[in-house]
């Protein structure tokens, strides 16, 4: 059954791209929403347009359960979780120190994970709830430069397809949306993380090009031009929550439908040069 609009639907990273697209979007359209944000008043002014706002860090244990357990004393349970937040950690995978690349789980992967956790019991009490999580089309493919992020939203789908079975006989439905290129802050952050890298090592060359061909790709390349605006994803997940039987994933956008096509269709070392002519290779060491 869709879930109804008078429970309040849980959105975490909510300041900027598709989590405040999406909190503007289904706040316009009448949903109950609870936007949230590491920083609050980076969302203070989400207020005026019908939201509630909260602080919520998905790397903290404490935040994710005071947030919870304010939703569900106003509100009873949640009616729905959007898993947004996350962020790109690029760089050769030997070159990304594992501290930071922990960091990205603990955000991309831990976060979402916890977050469900928490609001499951609540879902399970009332027989109804949704669980959308932010994947991505890399976590249907791999381009080098980015394993750990992939790394992460390859996890989502696994975690995603395994609750999606373990929920359902308790009335609860798991979804995965799974977006394409789409211009926000994304290449930017994902491109000051790898320069925030460079030391000098044998992957300078390589992690330079990537983040220069990220660049280009979103601002004049094939990913302008195939790619969304957050809004888009937005109205997927309002889509998502308005269905009566939700599909259990949703892509968005020309590219993530391109590129998701294009991996299923050549085998590994196909993919690999098909890649390699597109984006530098690293260099030999002597």
């Amino acid at each position: 059954m869709a879930i109804d609009r008078t429970k309040p639907v849980l959105i975490t990273g909510c300041s900027t791209g598709i989590g405040r697209s999406t909190a503007l979007r289904l706040a316009g359209s009448g949903w109950k929403v609870v936007a949230t944000a590491r920083k609050p008043e980076s969302i203070a002014d989400l207020a005026s347009a019908g939201c509630q706002t909260l602080a919520l860090d998905v790397t903290d244990e404490a935040s994710m359960k005071t947030a919870v357990d304010q939703v569900e004393s106003e509100h009873g349970s949640v009616g729905a979780l959007i898993n947004n937040a996350g962020y790109s950690q690029s760089g050769a995978v030997e070159s990304v120190p594992l501290d930071e690349a922990r960091a990205q789980f603990e955000t991309n992967v831990f976060g979402l994970s916890r977050l469900s956790q928490l609001v499951l019991p609540g879902m399970r009490k009332a027989g109804s709830g949704r669980i959308l999580n932010i994947s991505s089309m890399g976590g249907k493919l791999v381009i080098p430069g980015g394993g750990w992020y992939h790394a992460t939203k390859y996890a989502v789908e696994a975690l995603s397809d395994a609750m999606r079975f373990e929920v359902a006989p308790f009335g609860v439905d798991v979804v995965i949306i799974e977006p394409g290129a789409i211009k926000t802050e994304f290449g930017e952050t994902a491109v000051k993380a790898m320069d925030a890298n460079d030391d000098s090592g044998p992957y300078t060359s390589f992690n330079n090009g990537m983040a220069q061909a990220t660049l280009d790709a979103y601002e004049k390349g094939p990913l302008k031009l195939l790619g969304g605006e957050p809004d888009d994803v937005a109205k997927v997940i309002e889509k998502a929550l308005k269905a009566r039987k939700p599909k259990p994933r949703y892509k968005v956008t020309a590219s993530a439908h391109m590129f998701a096509g294009t991996r299923r269709l050549l085998s590994d070392r196909m993919w690999d040069r098909f890649i390699g002519a597109q984006i530098p290779k690293p260099g030999r060491q002597a």
